[in-house]
């Protein structure tokens, strides 16, 4: 006892022989009780936030944002005045540096042939001084881009496109006075040659030659009233623009111009706006004020030269506003919203609409009769895409629960036909930038790695991994389509990828289905075709498009029947078959190896492929705008991707067979050697990859190239996320929710995230980008989702598994098809 006491004495505490070992053990100790606590603070909070924050509360809220945000548009409209071609005339905003967004409607980028098309067999008269001459020149050369700005100053000049017999001409009138009045009047004469469009402007001049006088300003108010009032009488047969003063430079004006400031110019728009105003017939005046290109000078007025005449890209924004008011009407551009008046709905869509009345009023009757006492069973894996499971285990539904899953249906695609189809909502046009991509693609990583739990199962591709990996995905690539990011090839590269790894996970998940199941009867075909199609035909109706429009869902259909077919077909070879005898293994690489082969002949046969598709019936569900290009595109882009799942399936399901794969919790794939060699080379492949993507210089020579090599990045995730133990262990939620409900939010986006067919932005809080993208995408989350429900209540009666009652539907089902595509295409 002494010699211990006196060794103890002797110890030096700094030897950490044993005086320093209590100090470590306490810090390790508090270390790690503050891990504990921080683990713990972490899954109270995430438990906290689900408890409170349910789908079924955020699909309520959803619910009073839409009806709020009704009223608050509809009251807008009615009270504030004013439709989208006044907004396209007097507001808007630069996106970046030349690209001009007007408020709350989309502007269409005109090219020559279209503006010919619109124009043709009209007069239009530039009259003012030499900023209307520069509008002019600037709205010339949309129809003739090789016009140069050759004419004399001080003078009239003339353009003329005789093939379209159009003539633009400018009329020098510096100044609002009876001169121009005079030229009116003679427009007005029985039998004069009158003009179609007239657009004038003037003001700089009379400041200039009267030094600014107030005197000036008062003659310029009884000259306009004058000439207002043939103005109008001209609006009888002619379109009509006053086009209101720009701003000046007054730092570089020279000194002759001196006078001319912004406060003058300022006072003489005040004037125009309130004569044009007071000469309104029943209220409303019909000469059109044009506000917008001064506006947009208001922010580049510092680039002009002298100070007085604008940047060529501020005149190109006013002369498009002015080909835009004048020609969406008639060429309808889908992604030139400003000035279109919608169509009414064709003999399909109020069909639909009266379908949807009447199973409202059917689910409120037997509502009413108390045949209600059901409850839908919610299912606790809502799944998408093509690898939904059938709902075998699911208790059969009440006689209402198919009236209320399509009364439901009928409020959300209401929703889409005001989003997409009405004149409600605002649109407008994306613009990319790399913050737009970038910072939410940040803020969407880390919300999933905060929602991270242990997986079920450790196996390879588990079925939570397959979730979060189409949940991952189909968020980037919403966000590529809502920033515009198809502008940036590298992206666009990388999401070409995504898609090709989507079509992999068909191949993979239904070869791996039929292979270990061997179920290829008619109820699992119509069970996965009918979650794969339904929403699609049903916005077909509503919505007025085709199907291939909805170009995903015809790829993964064709494709889900190509592994049917391939597998079905004699000679039918499953597991159970193979494991008799190693000779079937290579029985079904013939069968791969023959679906190569075809997909070869028809990628390097485009006539026959077209051929093949362009007969009707195939030619009604493949055809977009009377052709098939953009369905040999969509197909030739990826059309290696599903064989490459269906391999890599056939090859894992071997291997793990014969039992070469460590599966089991926390271990390695293969042996240490083994999977460092293949974790570095997918490492080297996936930067490999990427550094080729970046380098690209056209989409046509990356899209040439993708067949081939995008497999490699896809191969390299998979070994990357799989290879190691406790990457198989965990997943993210978050992400694996989104997953579930994946294809809902590809089709959903089309028309209740984007707008105008994807073109643009639904505008549903306007003036505020970032708190319009929080809305208007909590409020398309939430009907994805909801749409998801419905198609499984729906499925379960639709799709009987009685063999007799599945035949009738599936007749009643392809008449209704047939007639369909026929009133489609009368």
């Amino acid at each position: 006892m002494e010699k211990q006491d006196a060794a103890s004495q002797n110890a030096d505490p700094a030897d950490g022989a044993q005086g320093g070992a209590p100090l470590l053990d306490r810090t390790g100790a508090c270390c790690h009780g503050g891990a504990k606590m921080a683990v713990l603070a972490y899954s109270l909070g995430k438990r906290e936030i689900n408890h409170h924050f349910t789908i079924k509360n955020a699909k309520l809220i959803s619910l009073v944002l839409v009806i709020l945000l009704l009223v608050f548009h509809t009251a807008s409209r009615y009270y504030g005045g004013g439709d989208s071609c006044e907004r396209l005339l007097s507001r808007g905003r630069y996106l970046g540096e030349n690209v001009w967004q007007p408020y709350g409607c989309m502007m269409h980028k005109y090219k020559s042939i279209e503006a010919k098309i619109c124009l043709a067999e009209k007069r239009v008269a530039f009259v003012g001084d030499s900023r209307i001459r520069q509008l002019f020149y600037s709205f010339v050369k949309i129809i003739d881009p090789e016009r140069r700005e050759d004419g004399n100053k001080h003078e009239d000049i003339s353009f003329e496109v005789a093939s379209s017999s159009l003539n633009v001409d400018f009329l020098w009138y510096p100044e609002a006075n009876h001169l121009m009045k005079e030229r009116l009047i003679s427009w007005t004469n029985e039998g004069s040659a009158k003009p179609d469009v007239v657009i004038l402007g003037a003001a700089t001049w009379s400041i200039k030659l009267h030094s600014g006088s107030s005197e000036t300003l008062q003659q310029y108010k009884v000259n306009l009233t004058a000439i207002a009032a043939h103005l109008e009488k001209l609006a009888d047969h002619a379109e009509v623009y006053w086009v209101l003063q720009d701003p000046v430079n007054e730092a570089v004006l020279s000194e002759n111009r001196k006078m001319i400031t912004n406060q003058q110019l300022e006072l003489y728009n005040e004037a125009a706006v309130d004569v044009l105003n007071g000469s309104k017939r029943n209220g409303r005046s019909r000469v059109k004020v044009l506000a917008a290109s001064r506006q947009a000078a208001l922010e580049t007025i510092a680039q002009s030269d002298d100070g007085l005449h604008l940047p060529e890209s501020t005149r190109n924004v006013g002369a498009m506003v002015l080909m835009n008011s004048l020609c969406n009407k008639l060429l309808r551009p889908i992604d030139g919203s400003c000035c279109q008046t919608l169509p009414p709905p064709n003999l399909l869509q109020m069909l639909s609409l009266g379908f949807f009345l009447v199973s409202g009023v059917a689910f409120l009757c037997f509502h009413i009769l108390g045949k209600n006492r059901h409850r839908r069973p919610v299912s606790p894996d809502v799944e998408s895409l093509e690898e939904k499971k059938p709902a075998t285990a699911a208790a059969p539904l009440g006689p209402t629960a198919p009236f209320q899953a399509l009364c439901r249906m009928g409020v959300i695609m209401s929703y889409f036909y005001l989003c997409d189809r009405a004149d409600v909502f605002m649109k407008e046009q994306k613009f990319y930038t790399h913050s737009t991509f970038f910072i939410p693609l940040i803020y969407m990583f880390v919300l999933g790695v905060f929602y991270n739990e242990k997986t079920k199962e450790t196996k390879f591709l588990n079925r939570e991994q397959t979730d979060e990996w189409k949940g991952w995905m189909q968020l980037v690539i919403l966000i590529y389509h809502i920033s515009g990011a198809s502008a940036f090839i590298p992206v666009y590269m990388h999401v070409r990828v995504l898609v090709a790894a989507y079509l992999f996970q068909t191949g993979y998940g239904h070869f791996s289905f039929f292979w270990l199941k061997g179920d290829f009867g008619l109820y699992r075909v119509c069970q996965v075709l009918f979650r794969l199609n339904f929403l699609v035909l049903v916005l077909c109706v509503v919505m007025d498009r085709p199907y291939q429009f909805y170009y995903f869902v015809p790829l993964v259909t064709f494709w889900f029947v190509v592994v049917y077919a391939t597998l079905a077909m004699w000679p039918q070879i499953l597991q159970k078959k193979a494991n008799g005898s190693g000779l079937w293994h290579i029985g079904v690489l013939v069968k791969l190896l023959g679906l190569l082969l075809l997909i070869c002949i028809f990628a390097f046969s485009q006539g026959l492929f077209e051929r093949i598709f362009s007969v009707w019936p195939i030619s009604a569900l493949f055809e977009l705008n009377g052709s098939i290009h953009e369905w040999w595109f969509r197909w030739k882009l990826d059309r290696f991707a599903v064989i490459h799942g269906m391999l890599f399936a056939f090859l894992y399901l071997v291997l793990q067979k014969c039992q070469v794969l460590s599966e089991g919790k926390g271990e390695a794939l293969f042996s240490a050697k083994i999977s460092n060699l293949l974790l570095f080379l997918s490492v080297v492949s996936f930067i490999t990859y990427s550094i080729w993507a970046s380098s690209c210089k056209t989409k046509t020579e990356c899209n040439e190239m993708h067949p081939y090599i995008s497999v490699v990045q896809i191969l390299a995730f998979i070994l990357i996320r799989n290879i190691p133990g406790y990457a198989r262990s965990v997943y993210s939620s978050f992400f694996a929710w989104f997953g579930k409900i994946s294809l809902e939010l590809f089709i959903c986006q089309y028309h209740i995230w984007l707008a105008a067919d994807t073109k643009g932005i639904l505008v549903l809080i306007p003036g505020n980008p970032s708190l319009n993208i929080m809305v208007s995408t909590f409020i398309f989350v939430c009907v994805a989702h909801e749409i998801s429900l419905i198609t499984n209540d729906l499925a379960q009666v639709v799709i009987p598994k009685d063999s007799v009652a599945l035949l009738k539907r599936l007749a009643v089902g392809l008449l209704s098809l047939v007639v369909l595509v026929l009133a489609k295409m009368a």
